[in-house]
């Protein structure tokens, strides 16, 4: 038998081999780990810490001895996974017609998506995701691609004209495109040259998009020539988007700067998970669960085109109970839409709603163009710099809008 003092240091090792076990360093799945293309690897990657830590990390360096990480297809998230950025950047290469990162939910064929959770893109440091040099396919589901610049509903794609290849934009064209996710973090990245919508969410629950710059303007050059890229929307929400928070973020679009949109209820192709639309998931309308609500967007600084934040629903669909604090916009339209036509059957009566905005600097021809009958809404504190006679623009019978409060707002005498 041992003795007592056997037992106790027996009991003493243990201890001491237990502290040592806790005290290691747990090492980081990173995609330098394994082999392939860059795609390849870092997907392995993210399969090997779905499985493990649920956790990965894309260091600045690469293992082929480049500084950069170029991805031939998307990189699909599961459910429980945390992407680190770790001061890298990603680019989408020449080849590539695809998103940058998707949630693997969704994708062609998918007509009927299981839900995701938990999915967090985290940059530390100084991260940079770029759209390719010279991209296949530009803008958004109704743009026909060409190869050099011409007027109408098209925008530039090295695809253009190219026999059995798709001539029109599609969801493919979003550079991060997150569908049936309950929970997702977006943090701190620079985003720049995206092929159409920079980051785009379809019936995404409880998400948080903070820190985030925008350089996607009307054009670039490929190959030392200038082209002009169409539908590059900073931050898009499309249906049954609910509980966002949206901080922080900066920059130039060419198009809006940041969309919610509830359209396309009765579109003809409204099955998901073809190539058909800018949506990847249906564009039905399932009732008041495709709503989307309890959105708060705080400081804002941006450059567009058209408009800081574009609200737009027809029919049915519901926006509502929306909360901004903080804008100054530099631009061609508005800082913001409030019901936008254009996008089929006119909003019903009240179904914009509970928008309420405050905090608001602008040009372009109005700080705010209303255009649906909207109802209980609020607009207070704005500055109005641009050159027209009217703050607030009405492009509908003002009879038509219910109870819509507007305070303080102030136009600039130049």
């Amino acid at each position: 038998m041992q003795s007592k003092l056997e037992s106790q240091w027996i009991l003493i090792l243990f201890l001491l081999l237990l502290i040592g076990c806790s005290e290691q360093k747990i090492v980081d799945i990173t995609p330098n780990q394994f082999k392939g293309s860059d795609t390849e690897r870092i997907q392995a990657a993210v399969k090997k810490a779905s499985e493990t830590t649920g956790k990965v990390v894309i260091p600045a360096a690469n293992s082929n001895g480049t500084n950069i990480w170029l991805l031939d297809s998307a990189i699909l998230l599961p459910s429980d996974i945390e992407v680190i950025l770790e001061n890298c950047t990603i680019q989408l290469s020449d080849s590539c017609r695809d998103n940058m990162f998707r949630s693997d939910n969704v994708g062609l064929g998918i007509t009927d998506p299981e839900w995701n959770r938990k999915i967090s893109i985290i940059g530390i440091g100084d991260v940079l995701l770029i759209g390719a040099d010279n991209p296949r396919a530009t803008g958004d589901g109704a743009r026909t691609l060409v190869s050099e610049n011409q007027s109408g509903r098209v925008s530039y794609g090295s695809d253009a004209g190219k026999e059995g290849i798709k001539q029109k934009g599609d969801w493919r064209n979003i550079m991060i495109l997150m569908a049936f996710v309950d929970g997702f973090k977006l943090k701190n990245v620079n985003i720049k040259n995206a092929h159409a919508w920079a980051v785009s969410f379809e019936r995404t629950l409880n998400a948080e998009i903070s820190d985030i710059t925008f350089d996607c303007p009307s054009s670039q050059l490929v190959n030392g020539k200038e082209v002009f890229i169409r539908n590059r929307d900073g931050i898009d929400l499309r249906h049954g988007c609910k509980n966002f928070r949206i901080d922080n973020i900066s920059g130039t679009t060419e198009d809006d700067f940041i969309a919610l949109s509830t359209l396309g209820l009765h579109s003809e192709n409204n099955v998901g998970g073809t190539f058909n639309s800018t949506m990847v998931t249906s564009t039905r309308w399932r009732g008041p669960e495709d709503d989307t609500e309890n959105i708060y967007i705080t400081n804002i600084v941006c450059k567009s085109l058209t408009r800081a934040i574009a609200i737009r629903a027809n029919d049915v669909a519901s926006i509502n109970n929306v909360y901004i604090n903080g804008i100054i916009f530099e631009g061609g339209f508005n800082a913001m839409l409030v019901g936008g036509k254009g996008y089929g059957k006119d909003s019903q009566p009240g179904k914009i709603n509970n928008i309420h905005a405050m905090n608001i600097i602008g040009d372009g021809r109005s700080l705010i163009l209303i255009e649906e009958a909207i109802a209980d809404c609020s607009f207070i504190n704005g500055l109005y710099r641009g050159n027209e006679d009217k703050i607030i623009t009405y492009n509908i019978d003002e009879n038509k809008i219910k109870n819509v409060i507007s305070q303080n707002l102030i136009k600039l005498n130049k």
